[in-house]
């Protein structure tokens, strides 16, 4: 069974991508990174998601990005946007953009997956239902595919990583049928941009995973503090 590198965050879409993984007859790796952001619950729920579906190994490295990188998930002293309209979301960069996070995140996976020998690295990015960041459309998938194409030794021998976009053009609502298609155990998920006991259910990334239950006709399992 070939192995691949699974990029975990411990969301709704990662954990799903590491099912479809697991169904595409891989032996996945997840791999999360505490890199510095301002809770630890998206952490635990990727923990809980690699140990449910018993990955072979669960790879939690630790970048101290957060002293550098000017973004609302990483610096306390700037807030997370929250309430924005629908038509709000995906129409600019908000500041929960972390810079360069999946240039730094797919580097680093694909350094590990090219040492150990994978196949492939699956990356949970989607250009649908999504805040508009540059790192997760086609074109940018595209351009890093051909970075480690020539850049790296397993490209030029002609066995090159590939990167694995599964859900790159499902809406939030496919991605939460393919969730329970596939056993995910949406209650262990984490998706809101904050660490409170509860979701919030105001920040974009919540509002998005709201509205993409509400479309499937599937109940949500999460506690929200705020909830239409």
């Amino acid at each position: 069974m070939p192995e691949a590198v699974i990029l975990l965050s411990g969301g709704l879409d990662s954990s799903t991508v590491l099912a479809l993984a697991k169904e595409a007859g891989f032996e996945p790796v997840a791999l999360t990174f505490d890199y510095g952001q301002k809770h630890r619950r998206e952490i635990d729920s990727a923990k809980m998601i690699a140990e449910h579906f018993r990955v072979k190994e669960h790879l939690i490295v630790p970048l101290d990005l957060g002293r550098f990188l000017v973004s609302s998930l990483t610096q306390t002293s700037m807030n997370v946007p929250s309430g924005r309209d629908r038509a709000e979301i995906g129409s600019g960069i908000p500041n929960t953009y972390v810079p360069s996070r999946n240039i730094i995140f797919l580097s680093i996976a694909s350094a590990i997956a090219e040492s150990r020998g994978s196949r492939a690295v699956f990356i949970a990015a989607n250009a649908v239902d999504f805040s508009g960041y540059p790192d997760c459309t086609p074109e940018f998938i595209d351009s890093f595919q051909k970075t480690l194409d020539v850049g790296t030794r397993a490209g030029r021998d002609g066995n090159g990583i590939r990167i694995e976009v599964p859900i790159l053009r499902k809406s939030k609502s496919e991605i939460v049928k393919e969730a329970v298609r596939l056993k995910v155990p949406l209650e262990h998920t984490w998706s809101c941009y904050k660490g409170g006991r509860k979701a919030c259910g105001t920040c974009d990334s919540c509002l998005l995973r709201l509205e993409g239950f509400k479309a499937a006709g599937i109940e949500d399992p999460l506690e929200y503090e705020v909830r239409d």
